[in-house]
Parts: C-alpha cells; structure tokens; sequence
C-alpha cells in the first residue's frame, strides 16, 4: 500500500494527491472515478487543494468540442511525500564533499547501496525475473518511491517509481541515480536501463530490465 502524504487532509483528499501523483494530468471525471465519488464531491476536494497551492489546472485539446479540463500536483505538494531525511543527508554529503573531496562521496553512496542490496538480497535470490522484479517494486514502495510494474513486452519488465524520496540528493549528486541503477543490477542479477528520472524533470522513473544472459 502506498504511504499516504503527509497531511492534516480527509481521506478523500489525500487519495486525490495520491492519485495526481501517480497519473499527473487526470480529469475531473478519472480522479472522481478513483475515488470512488460523485464528479461534484471531487471538485469540491479539487478546489480545497487548488486554494491552498497543492494541486493547478490546465487544458488539454480534446478531439471533439472545448478543451479538456485536467489537474496536476504543483511543487508544494512535493513536501507532502515521503523525503527519508533528505536535509539532513544532503548537508551530511556536502560536508564529506568539502573534507574529503567528490570521490568520498561517490564511494559512500556505492558503499550505502551495497549495504542496501545486502540487507534486501534474500527477498530476491528465487523465482522468476518477473517475480524478482515484483518484489523489487514492494521493496521500493516500503522506501517511499511509490513504485508498481509497468508493462512487460518482448522479454524486459518495467519498474516505474512515481515519488523520489531523495531528489534533493539526486539533484546536487547524480552519481546517486547510477548508484541505484547499479545496485539493482546486482540485486536482480539483471540488465537496468533507465529511461525516465524524475531529477530530469520527468513525471516518474522509469527502469527498463531485462535477463542479462539474453544480452549477445
């Protein structure tokens, strides 16, 4: 289960942020839907989240007729997501970064994935890639990076992460993203491609996989 944002808001607006999170641009009619509620009780929850800065509208041309009317998570509503102490890291990796130099901080982040593969190893050493990946994305979405299989075509799966607890870090280190490709490599004793960060300025991550012995 998703872990909700962190809020003072009901039920029905959280899983409106929740929902805008993971389809960023949906209508009144599909975030109604999601939630299980009239089109006019999801407006109203739209227009409370809209007032306070969290969510903006925008049109979408539709095929017939006016434009579609359809909402988005604006970047205040980042801080509402799981973050796993992210200040407090970064000022940690800055500091190593003026001490010891860039390259400390390299090793750090590849010594905390391997650490992290290590813990984790066990809950990926048997079944099939896909059931391997599967549970790659349970662990993921217990960190906070809201993560679920996208589809799966001509032998690869896809691993789609829609909250990036650590983009700070991300962003003043990118060596972090290829460290965490890497480290799934090594738990999954597979091939990862990236092909979407959200440190990119993309809606998700996106990591293609595919069997590594299948590669010529």
């Amino acid at each position: 289960m998703d872990e909700p944002p962190r809020s003072g808001y009901s039920s029905p607006k959280q899983g409106i942020l929740l929902h805008l999170k993971r389809s960023p641009g949906a209508s009144l009619a599909e975030v109604a839907a999601a939630l299980g509620v009239s089109k006019a009780a999801a407006l109203g929850h739209l227009q409370k989240l809209e007032g306070d800065g969290l969510i903006a509208r925008s049109y979408r041309a539709g095929q017939v007729g006016r434009p579609r009317v359809v909402f988005r998570l604006t970047g205040g509503a980042a801080a509402l997501f799981p973050h796993n102490y992210t200040e407090m890291s970064l000022c940690a990796l800055e500091f190593i970064e003026r001490r010891l130099g860039r390259s400390a901080v390299a090793e750090l982040l590849t010594q905390r994935a391997h650490d992290v593969a290590d813990r984790h190893r066990t809950r990926l050493q048997t079944g099939t890639l896909g059931a391997r990946v599967g549970e790659l994305a349970r662990l993921r979405t217990e960190g906070g990076y809201m993560a679920e299989l996208g589809p799966r075509s001509r032998g690869s799966f896809e691993l789609v992460e829609h909250n990036c607890p650590v983009l700070a870090i991300a962003g003043r280190y990118p060596e972090a993203c290829e460290t965490e490709r890497r480290m799934f490599e090594s738990m999954l004793g597979a091939k990862v491609e990236t092909s979407h960060r959200v440190v990119a300025g993309d809606p998700v991550c996106r990591f293609r996989i595919r069997d590594a012995r299948r590669d010529p």
